[in-house]
């Protein structure tokens, strides 16, 4: 009796094992981190609109004391990821102010050509009597690498990738430099860099030459010429990484499209590599802020929180050039993550937080390394408690880049589905599991009718890019349905024609709705 007893009690724990990890209890709670970060996105951007200039409805650079729309910030840092949070939470909304916002500044803000100044609210007039290049210069490489780039890589063409394209066009117009490549808009490692990733990614887009041949000029500029280890500064942080991050972008579109130049560039390119790995990290991988890369002095022990921004360069060239030593310097840091889960970014800044989780999540969707999953969900945690309970962050532009990277995380937990009509109660949850299978599942707390949608290829069929490289402002492709191809669901098929359309859904509180799906052919 006791025997078969202890035997009913291991069946018993079994079956509760089995349960426990089933991928349906992983997709519930993948569902619930998924809505607490769009819900929170979601009332930082109502929060933001609250707040806007009465007279224009645009956004001032923080609430404290800058009532001005800037480039840089403004437009850079915080509208761009309204636009993207009221793209998954209120189309309306999305269709009607979001997009009133971008007319108005251009309307009212461009000041050279198509550059855009600040515009200060109280005055309703630009900020200063006169412009000054630098900082229109500035602020257009800002704005369209950190605000319009991000925003195209999920919309495709829209209205604001081309706005993307009059600042580009522009800036090489108005912003000329001598050197000894010929005229270029700016040689610092920031605006350079800023511009190397825009038009790399404009070259893809549109096809036009003109792109690739300009962004080859800042790459000879710094390959052969000023190359960035020899500098007598060299910043991973943000504000001077962009030069490494631009330059392997420039360098996958030469191996792609001009091999003599790719050869030409690489032994500089993996000097830089080197470089960094030898002087710029620490005993866990993670980056300090700037080093003397010339001297191997470290100026700061603060370790960035842009790391991931900087190995990206790192997987691409590992990727192209077929270079394992650069590869595992990535799966070092991320197997080494946990040793610094609690590390203080940026004195505890929510901005912080949210660069060292995207270029963490950035990488990850290429090395899905445990460790740097469990850190990833850690310092998700920490940004979610960020906000206040009326949907303001710190108050500052860097609000947006919570936004961004919350945004980001719900794409991770979701595997890049979504529903419409977005409600604050719904939990769209997913889970890649070991059967080949990836589930999803929509929970809600009351009674809703929809369709759950799936993320598409975008490299390709928003930017023609020929693979998915790593790249800065990018939103991760997880579960992707591409055209033509038929899907497993368990029971039956399903066409990628069905799924790209969107599926139909009704939940109700206890009535999840489900499905698995695994690419066949």
């Amino acid at each position: 009796m006791l025997k078969r007893l202890a035997l009913a009690v291991l069946l018993i724990l079994a079956c509760i094992n089995v349960s426990a990890q089933s991928p349906w209890d992983t997709t519930a709670k993948n569902g619930e981190l998924s809505r607490l970060a769009l819900l929170k996105s979601w009332k930082f951007a109502q929060a933001w609109l609250q707040c806007a200039d009465p007279a224009t409805g645009l956004i001032p650079r923080n609430l404290k004391d800058s009532p001005y729309w800037n480039a840089q910030d403004s437009a850079a840092d915080n509208y761009p990821f309204m636009v993207l949070t009221t793209f998954f939470t209120d189309r309306t909304l999305f269709n009607g102010r979001i997009k009133q916002i971008l007319e108005t500044e251009q309307r009212l803000c461009n000041r050279v050509g198509r550059l855009p100044d600040d515009w200060l609210f109280t005055t309703q007039a630009f900020r200063s009597p006169e412009p000054a290049m630098d900082h229109l210069i500035f602020g257009a490489s800002e704005y369209a690498k950190d605000g319009l780039l991000p925003l195209t890589e999920w919309l495709g063409p829209s209205v604001w990738s081309d706005r993307m394209r009059g600042l580009l066009e522009d800036l090489w117009v108005y912003g000329a430099v001598d050197t000894e490549v010929g005229k270029i808009p700016a040689t610092s490692h920031e605006v350079a860099g800023n511009l190397m990733q825009a038009m790399s990614r404009m070259y893809w887009m549109t096809g036009e030459e003109t792109y690739r041949t300009r962004a080859t000029l800042i790459g000879d500029y710094f390959l052969l010429h000023h190359p960035p280890e020899q500098a007598e500064k060299l910043q991973f942080e943000d504000h001077g990484c962009e030069v490494i991050n631009g330059l392997s972008e420039i360098y996958y579109v030469a191996a792609k499209k001009d091999p003599a130049k790719h050869e030409q560039w690489k032994p500089a390119m993996h000097r830089l590599l080197d470089r960094i790995l030898e002087v710029g990290r620490d005993e866990n991988g993670l980056l300090y802020s700037s080093v003397n890369p010339v001297t191997g002095k470290v100026f700061s022990e603060e370790r960035t929180d842009n790391f991931g921004y900087n190995y990206n360069a790192f997987l691409v060239v590992a990727e192209l050039d077929q270079e394992p030593r650069y590869r595992e310097a990535c799966e070092f840091v991320l197997s080494h993550l946990l040793n610094n889960k609690d590390y203080v970014y940026e004195g505890g800044s929510s901005d912080g937080y949210a660069d060292a989780l995207e270029g963490g999540i950035n990488m990850l969707n290429r090395l899905p390394v445990p460790e740097a999953m469990e850190w990833a969900d850690h310092v998700a945690q920490i940004l979610l408690a960020k906000p206040r309970d009326t949907g303001i962050i710190e108050g500052w532009h860097g609000d947006g880049n919570f936004a961004r990277t919350a945004i980001m995380y719900a794409q991770w937990k979701s595997q890049g589905a979504y529903v419409e009509p977005w409600r604050a109660d719904l939990r769209v949850g997913a889970v890649k599991a070991g059967d080949g299978f990836t589930y999803f599942e929509v929970q809600s707390d009351w009674p809703w009718e929809g369709r759950l949608r799936f993320d598409r290829p975008r490299h390709t069929e928003n930017l023609n890019i020929p693979s998915d490289y790593a790249r800065l402002n990018q939103f991760q492709e997880w579960f992707t349905v591409p055209a033509r191809m038929q899907y497993d669901k368990g029971d039956a098929s399903i066409s990628s024609e069905e799924l790209r359309a969107g599926l139909p859904a009704t939940v109700a509180p206890g009535k999840p709705f489900r499905i698995q799906l695994k690419p066949g052919t």
